[in-house]
């Protein structure tokens, strides 16, 4: 659900009232049922009828169940941030993630979230895609924002930026492409995909004039690459990247920092945005906005992106389950990229002039 006191419990009453998305899940709230109750009588929302169970097994096909994590809410705040917003928050992310972590659910989708309320000695983390990479023990999660063909990931995400140069690596950049590389051949079947990587300082450097991080750290590993015959390109001056509409002819990019990626993408996306963890063994998504305390209460909140991330957290569920079930029953290993091996790789000039057979 989310914070209580922002868009998240209006976001879940939208999405799970549409009867046509039943037909595909059975959907299970986890949130205080105070929050809930005060939500619906606040939007007026006459018809959304909910079971309290205590555990997934209980969720019956086509109706709404809710697990109701608490705490207590004897007195609800809207539009602010409270620390009743963010106990609300963690205590229904942390027992909707043991469930995932134990099978009992299929999928996660988190409803936004405050990172002034929810972080505490107890709960350190910055956002959702921290604290899955710690509950997963996976140093390589990727935060991926995902619109249509548009699949942007970030190396740094939640830090301030005049930490971010000090934080690249050439290892913590190739393992972020590698984690990229793999969602997009799994997730997305996409065999053989092209990845774009962005450089960190204005006209990438201009060779070394801006900053030496180009060529010391995103270059190498660009080039490590090169030997296991990927599509792995840059670093691309940002601005000229996404000015010429370079960004269309891959299929995904790996920008530096958070607003580096970010800003293009939600220009672009508008409120269509997905947010996707990748990298971890579940599946998870999100909208690509925050909490909307302006609005909250208020039966304003857009509800594109919170449905689109359901949906979408569906699509990958179901295609992992296929990919599997098919590698489960191949007479032999079989490389999901042999097919398109022959393929000629494109050169970077090719690729960024939009010419040459593959291009």
């Amino acid at each position: 659900m989310g914070d209580t006191g922002g868009i998240g419990p209006e976001l879940a009453i939208g999405i799970l009232n549409e009867y046509s998305l039943r037909e595909k899940i059975t959907p299970i709230l986890y949130g205080p049922g105070r929050a809930l109750g005060i939500y619906r009588k606040m939007l007026q929302v006459e018809k959304f009828n909910y079971n309290i169970i205590e555990n997934p097994g209980q969720a019956q096909p086509k109706k709404i169940s809710l697990i109701d994590t608490g705490p207590r809410i004897d007195r609800m705040e809207i539009g602010v941030a409270t620390q009743t917003g963010g106990e609300a928050a963690v205590r229904a992310l942390e027992a909707a993630v043991r469930d995932l972590k134990k099978g009992e659910i299929d999928f996660l989708v988190t409803m936004p979230i405050d990172k002034n309320t929810t972080q505490s000695d107890q709960f350190p983390f910055p956002g959702h895609t921290e604290y899955l990479a710690s509950s997963y023990n996976s140093p390589d999660v990727l935060m991926m924002m995902v619109h249509d063909e548009m699949r942007m990931g970030v190396v740094t995400s939640h830090i301030p930026l005049h930490e971010v140069s000090s934080k690249l690596t050439k290892e913590l950049i190739i393992a972020k492409i590698k984690t990229m590389q793999r969602s997009l051949q799994v997730d997305f079947d996409l065999p053989k995909p092209r990845i774009a990587v962005l450089g960190l300082n204005p006209h990438g450097s201009d060779s070394g004039m801006f900053g030496n991080e180009e060529k010391e750290i995103i270059e190498p590993a660009v080039k490590h690459f090169s030997k296991d015959n990927a599509i792995v390109m840059g670093p691309f001056s940002p601005d000229g990247f996404f000015g010429s509409g370079k960004f269309s002819r891959f299929d995904g990019i790996i920008a530096m920092y958070h607003d580096q990626g970010l800003i293009p993408f939600k220009l672009l996306a508008g409120f269509e945005g997905v947010n996707f963890t990748a990298g971890i063994p579940a599946v998870r998504t999100s909208p690509d906005h925050g909490v909307a305390y302006d609005i909250a209460g208020k039966g304003r909140a857009d509800l594109t992106s919170a449905r689109n991330a359901l949906y979408f957290a569906y699509d990958i569920f179901m295609r992992r389950n296929t990919n599997e079930d098919i590698q489960a029953h191949a007479l032999r290993p079989v490389r999901r990229w042999e097919a398109v091996e022959d393929e000629a790789v494109p050169t970077q000039e090719e690729l960024a002039t939009g010419t040459g057979e593959n291009a």
